[in-house]
């Protein structure tokens, strides 16, 4: 692909003070000032905002639903073409590149940006939830309506429960990173082009991809970058306050998540300011391997062989029912598919800047079949394993001892999705040193998250350049902390929700035209390699 543009040539370079930045004029001032507007409204007028914000989930998941599951289905039946196709063969970065990181690290950093703080979050919460209260497909809760196990159900439940919660974390969000990452990775690797959405579309668009169709892209890409990952700030803060209750009685408030939020965000940029190698990579290397351990402990001090027969069965579950699960139309479960699947396609696809960037990032010189294979089953195998575990450990718990579980009061009876992991901790021995460890992996999540999509944000706003000012950087760490308190303040879980959902709807659009380009730049690498 021939293009005269030269990275960066739309550029502001200066130096303020001490403070040096080069930013792309048009990308880093609309959303800079459109985010600082967005926050400044959503202050002033929190219950217009938070009405607002409850439209737009409802819109999403209500009406657009069908479209929802149509695109992120594509998604998966693109990736496994490309994997069977002759496609596979083509290497990120020439025939010549190799990896610049081994698998430990690379898939340390697919782990921590990739997954982030929705292991913890939802763990123990969304099987215990399927199985009982939103039953996908239909399938009959184990407790009857006067509130008394029904025995026969509980197998069949559980097993659907975890199916439904294997569908919201497994292939079909790995499939969305895939779309954005091989994008990002083929026109940045192979096609010499900026690391930016828009060079994505240079097939489409030619040289106005530089121009405002390409800022555009650009800006919607900033914007799902952000709301993606307030949503997850959002939701770590929660999770960080309610369990700081559950161990040491502090308040459980919005005040207080706010006060988690900036202590964390200034952590966060501690970490941006030592970059990619002594920050982000560091720190995922850390947390894998605490996550590990404390997946371990639940593992050996719960019922072992019972967690992993349900892990198993789970699967299984999700193998055979995944085509119904998948369905877009003759589905009769709407609570478990709008309320729940819309939502997680939402969220991955407005996370999907930010983790596809970063996942391309660090694939330099693997082949697209590796890259597929890998980036789809290797997380996706992780997540299943450890929220099987947690989940069927919680459940046996739920269904052992339901007038005592801290679980179904969590969860079923007083929902507070926060607390769910807690209640699961409770009933296993340490509750209140594994407790404490599940805030702090919370917590590194958290800085991890925003430590990794400021440093995506800031290379999409500095015109693909990978090594502007770090104040650029910590910047963006800034932002993103600040739009995910002022949506806590503005609604709370309703208006996280909301964020993701308004930012997916376009971009969603922008991802479908991602693939044609993929296909035009990988039947470019095969014509080019047979002539060689």
């Amino acid at each position: 692909m021939q293009t005269d543009y030269v990275v960066g040539q739309d550029n502001i370079e200066g130096q303020l003070g001490p403070i040096g930045f080069d930013i792309h004029n048009r990308v880093f001032v609309v959303s800079a000032l459109a985010s600082v507007v967005f926050i400044v409204l959503t202050l002033l007028f929190p219950e217009r905002a938070g009405s607002l914000f409850q439209s737009i989930v409802g819109f999403s998941t209500g009406t657009l639903d069908w479209y929802f599951m149509i695109v992120v289905d594509f998604f998966i039946l693109f990736c496994v073409a490309l994997v069977l196709l002759p496609y596979g063969s083509v290497r990120l970065g020439g025939p010549d590149a190799r990896p610049e990181y081994g698998y430990l690290s690379w898939f340390s950093m697919l782990f921590a940006a990739g997954i982030g703080i929705g292991l913890l979050f939802f763990g123990v919460l969304e099987p215990v939830y399927h199985a009982n209260v939103s039953l996908p497909l239909g399938v009959a809760s184990p407790f009857g309506s006067d509130g008394t196990l029904d025995h026969a159900a509980i197998a069949d439940a559980s097993a659907l429960g975890l199916a439904g919660t294997y569908l919201h974390w497994g292939l079909h969000g790995w499939a969305v990173y895939v779309v954005m990452a091989l994008a990002l990775a083929l026109f940045t690797y192979n096609k010499g082009l900026p690391f930016s959405i828009r060079s994505a579309f240079f097939p489409i668009l030619g040289d106005r991809v530089w121009g405002w169709w390409g800022h555009v892209i650009d800006i919607l890409a900033v914007f799902s970058t952000l709301f993606g990952l307030a949503t997850s700030l959002g939701l770590g803060a929660q999770q960080a306050n309610a369990g700081m209750n559950f161990v040491f009685g502090l308040e459980v408030s919005t005040s207080f998540q706010v006060i988690i939020i900036i202590l964390v965000t200034a952590v966060a940029l501690v970490s941006v300011w030592r970059g990619l190698d002594g920050g982000v990579k560091k720190l995922s290397e850390i947390n894998m391997i605490l996550a590990v351990l404390f997946f371990l402990f639940v593992l050996f001090a719960g019922p072992t062989l019972l967690a992993l027969s349900g892990f198993w069965t789970g699967l299984v579950t999700y193998v055979t029912e995944f085509i119904p699960l998948s369905a877009p139309f003759g589905r009769e479960d709407d609570a478990f598919r709008q309320a729940w699947t819309i939502f997680y396609w939402a969220w991955w696809i407005s996370w999907a800047p930010f983790v596809g960037m970063f996942i391309a990032r660090v694939s330099r010189g693997r082949t697209v079949r590796e890259f597929i294979i890998s980036v789809l089953l290797i997380p996706s195998l992780f997540i299943f394993i450890w929220m099987g575990v947690f989940g069927s450990t919680a459940l046996e718990q739920l269904y052992a001892d339901p007038a005592g579980s801290l679980v179904k009061e969590y969860v079923i009876d007083n929902y507070s999705p926060e607390l769910s992991l807690f209640g699961m901790l409770n009933e296993l021995p340490l509750t209140g040193l594994m407790s404490t460890l599940a805030i702090f992996l919370a917590l590194v999540f958290f800085v991890t998250s925003s430590d990794s999509g400021s440093l995506v944000i800031d290379t999409i706003t500095a015109g693909g350049k990978v090594d502007a000012p770090r104040t650029q950087r910590m910047f963006w760490a800034t932002v993103e902390g600040l739009i995910a308190i002022v949506l806590l303040i503005g609604g709370g879980l309703s208006a996280l929700q909301a964020g993701v959902t308004a930012t997916a709807i376009p971009f969603s659009v922008v991802m479908l035209l991602m693939c044609y380009s993929i296909i035009r730049a990988l039947n470019g690498e095969l014509r080019r390699h047979r002539d060689r």
